[in-house]
């Protein structure tokens, strides 16, 4: 049995990208479903997950909780992708969010995570979320890095 809570590696599947997923099936981050990540350049990463039925609301688009779970979760994954080691274990001190357009089901919906800034404690994000050429949300974020394990 691995010790591992947490399983980042190429998707066989999708040619690269990489799995981002926490094993434990109990956790939050689970209920988005499957979620990968690849970078895009030196400070743009690609989010994306599948939205299921579950995920919508009564209108059967993406429900804007989803939505803006999906960025918080991607704040996190994309300042990973793109090389800051302890994003994982940080907190988000702020997001915003403008919703632009409806979401639809059984498409991937993809986050584009750009990196403003990092200080030591800091890092200022934003992006947009995308389906195919439709903007979604465009967002904001700044989350606070936790110390380093000692």
């Amino acid at each position: 049995m691995s010790t591992s809570k947490f399983r980042h590696e190429p998707d066989p599947d999708n040619p690269g990208w990489m799995i981002w997923e926490i094993l434990e099936e109990d956790r939050f981050n689970r209920f988005l479903g499957p979620f990968r990540v690849r970078k895009e350049s030196d400070t743009i990463a690609r989010c994306r997950m599948w939205p299921q039925r579950g995920h919508s609301n009564l209108a059967d688009f993406v429900h804007g909780g989803v939505v803006m779970s999906f960025i918080d979760v991607a704040l996190f994954a994309g300042s990973r992708t793109l090389g800051i080691e302890h994003a994982g274990r940080s907190v988000t001190l702020d997001l915003t969010c403008q919703f632009m357009a409806p979401g639809k089901m059984d498409e991937p919906l993809d986050a584009e995570v750009e990196i403003l800034r990092e200080t030591g404690r800091l890092v200022f994000l934003r992006g947009i979320v995308v389906q195919d050429e439709v903007k979604v949300s465009a967002f904001s974020g700044t989350i606070r890095k936790v110390s380093p394990p000692k």
